[in-house]
């Protein structure tokens, strides 16, 4: 199958045009769900990030309570702030979509250490997953890439 083809834009083959019309639509759900999820997954990371920016005493707690000195909020804030930025921007999703693995994998590390309860050490997880399910629904590319089966 051609780069072309798999083009978010680009009408994918059908039999008749009953299908075409049910495949346009399926597409377009499957489109705007990807963004809804998308949209969802950044709204909180950016609320993420400003916290950690601005250090609300919530923050503040957090960062005592996992072992960190709270000097490294900024930094872990900007962090966050650009890998959650280039995950929104569509050219640069799928590195965003990596990196925000990456940084939540560590989140995930920090809670284990910490003997966190497991809703706060699968959290991350569960926002990775969701990331790259929002990426997944809305880029044919990706979905070409890791095919799921029915």
């Amino acid at each position: 199958m051609s780069a072309m083809a798999l083009n978010d834009d680009s009408p994918l083959p059908v039999a008749n045009a009953q299908s075409a019309v049910q495949s346009r639509q399926a597409s377009k759900a499957r489109l705007w769900t990807g963004r809804a999820v998308t949209a969802l997954v950044g709204l909180f990371l950016l609320f993420d990030a400003v916290g950690k920016l601005v250090m609300p005493s919530p923050v503040v707690d957090a960062f005592h309570r996992l072992g960190f000195p709270t000097n490294l909020g900024v930094g872990i804030g900007i962090l966050l702030l650009v890998c959650t930025v280039l995950y929104l921007i569509p050219r640069t999703a799928v590195l965003g979509a990596v990196l925000l693995s990456a940084f939540l994998g560590g989140a995930v590390a920090i809670q284990m250490r910490a003997g966190s309860p497991t809703f706060e050490t699968i959290f991350p997880v569960l926002f990775a997953i969701l990331a790259w399910a929002g990426l997944y629904l809305r880029d044919r590319r990706l979905a070409a890439l890791l095919p799921l089966r029915r």
